[in-house]
């Protein structure tokens, strides 16, 4: 926990705050696999009080729609107090703001100097947008966004300007509702859902960014989560939105490898090292069959690392 009790907190006016800022940063995240994206209420001191240490391999603060208006400064303060007491994290952690014209500009001014990962930016349309945020974002820093709208859904591939700017999140409700069609279609095996998933997939790819798949709202339906997780994994997903610690540990298992996988690439990886040094990027292998570029770059995706050879 960051703090060992939240009590005090909790006495303190909103603006009052500010004045328990610490100096902490921590580090930036390090790791490149991630499977469970976590979304927190900032409100909810005793969630927030944990960031540096849950299981989620993200962890996203959200100041958006789950954020009544009259609550949204309290909610960015309480974000800055705990982030300015933060000296490690596990977690690659985000911050979720508003759009940019109606508050997320300022949020991100605000928050540019606090030791996290990335913004996410919500109701995405154009470049354009994506351009300003840019600019406003400190330099260290990710830019994601919450792909919501039909505009961004239908020029995603086209999207992408800057290398900063690296994941896209399906927000799929929202997303629907501005396609006019009824959120009761998200159902398995539905075509049109099974349409967008992949569209969303393959034209996130196609930009060069990560495409996080969208949260399933009934936390406590596991199993409808855990068949949801499965088919997104049979898409080629490996990131799901999570809602609490029992989406969490299912994302992680359901879209991590097993360690049979992880052997056989690990293996795959090194054979093919040791018969590149000797000018063979294709041969036999005893135990696999034939090895080629194509089956050590994808050994590489099940390790997590570059594939840029």
């Amino acid at each position: 926990m960051i703090f060992n009790s939240i009590d005090f907190i909790k006495k303190l006016s909103v603006e009052k705050r500010l004045n328990y800022l610490g100096d902490k940063k921590k580090n930036p995240a390090i790791k490149k696999e991630y499977h469970s994206n976590i979304m927190l209420n900032p409100l909810r001191l005793k969630h927030i009080n944990k960031i540096d240490n849950l299981d989620a391999d993200m962890i996203t603060l959200n100041l958006e729609d789950a954020i009544a208006p009259s609550r949204k400064k309290e909610a960015l303060y309480n974000i800055a107090l705990f982030l300015s007491h933060l000296e490690n994290s596990k977690s690659f952690i985000i911050v979720r703001t508003n759009p940019l014209d109606s508050g997320g500009k300022e949020e991100i001014e605000f928050l540019n100097s606090f030791g996290f990962d990335a913004i996410r930016v919500a109701k995405i349309k154009t470049k354009d947008e994506i351009e300003k945020a840019l600019e406003i974002l400190d330099k260290s820093k990710e830019l994601h966004i919450s792909l919501e709208t039909k505009e961004a859904f239908s020029n995603l591939a086209n999207l992408r300007l800057d290398n900063r700017f690296t994941t896209v999140n399906l927000g799929i409700l929202d997303l629907l509702t501005a396609l006019e069609l009824p959120q009761s279609l998200l159902e398995f095996n539905n075509p049109t859902i099974e349409y967008i998933l992949t569209k969303f997939l393959i034209d996130a790819k196609i930009a060069g960014l990560k495409p996080i798949s969208f949260m399933f709202q009934d936390y406590k339906d596991t199993k409808s989560f855990k068949k949801w997780c499965e088919i997104e994994k049979e898409l080629g997903f490996k990131t799901k939105a999570c809602m609490g610690p029992l989406q969490v540990e299912i994302a992680n298992r359901v879209f991590g490898y097993g360690k049979i996988e992880i052997e056989k690439a690990k293996y795959i990886k090194r054979v093919f090292e040791e018969s590149s040094k000797k000018g063979e990027h294709g041969f036999m292998d005893s135990k696999y069959g034939f090895i080629d570029e194509p089956i050590y770059r994808d050994a590489l995706l099940v390790l997590g690392e570059d594939i840029n050879i």
